[in-house]
């Protein structure tokens, strides 16, 4: 009997399993799926390092926010082991002027007040409007920020302003490639995914409706259902 097909799934900033729920146990019928834990790590290369060393041999690689960024190192570093590439609610950017400060303010206030503080503040930005009435939702959002220390939200964010520039990378990606984006998402905007889809060959983008920047979580179905579709493109010889 053949080997099942292995999807990746990276999570991004103050997210573990729970962010990809849905997904692993939707494609969990077609393919064995596996999601890392980068909590401890405090650079995108070791988050990369981390993937290829629990990784098969060859693998599709879908990514979110942070986790999309690993998933570009990832490729850049193992491209021959990649398939099929997706990225969702991410950009390439490196750090912005001003970044480090904000950010600063969101790790004192972890330190200072606890991780329950830090999810009031930093998630409902993060979310489209309408879901900070979904109790349940943000009821597993906060728990999962709550899962991680200060000393973890720090070190991803240190990973975070040390990310690399991955914007020459784009034209050379050679495996078909999803980008998804939650069309309320007001930390990666829907125009950063349209730029990086014009830059990627054969790149498709995926606007996932009614969700702002944690559509994995906040859009389930949708979310899936394009993975699923990406999943059954051929890759490329």
């Amino acid at each position: 009997m053949p080997d099942r097909p292995s999807l990746l799934l990276l999570p991004g900033l103050l997210c573990d399993a729970a962010v990809w729920r849905h997904q692993a146990a939707a494609l969990a019928e077609t393919h064995d799926t596996l999601v890392p834990d980068f909590f401890g790590l405090d650079a995108i290369a070791t988050m990369a390092e981390l993937v290829l060393d629990r990784a098969p041999r060859r693998f599709s690689l879908a990514g979110h926010s942070m986790g999309a960024r690993v998933a570009l190192e990832v490729l850049r570093r193992a491209p021959d082991r990649v398939e099929r590439l997706a990225l969702l609610d991410t950009g390439v950017h490196p750090r912005r002027s001003g970044e480090e400060e904000r950010r600063r303010e969101l790790v004192d206030l972890a330190y200072e007040r606890g991780m329950a503080a830090l999810a009031e503040r930093w998630l409902p930005p993060m979310l489209h409007p309408d879901r900070l009435a979904d109790a349940p939702l943000m009821a597993e959002l906060t728990a999962m920020v709550c899962r991680a220390t200060p000393e973890i939200h720090e070190g991803q964010i240190r990973a975070l302003l040390g990310r690399p520039d991955a914007s020459a990378q784009l034209s050379g990606i050679a495996v078909p490639t999803l980008l998804a984006c939650g069309r309320q998402d007001a930390w990666s905007p829907l125009a950063q995914h349209e730029a990086m889809a014009t830059a990627i060959p054969g790149a498709e983008l995926v606007v996932i409706e009614d969700s702002g920047h944690m559509a994995p979580a906040e859009r389930p179905e949708a979310v899936t259902a394009a993975l699923a579709r990406w999943l059954r493109t051929s890759t490329r010889t």
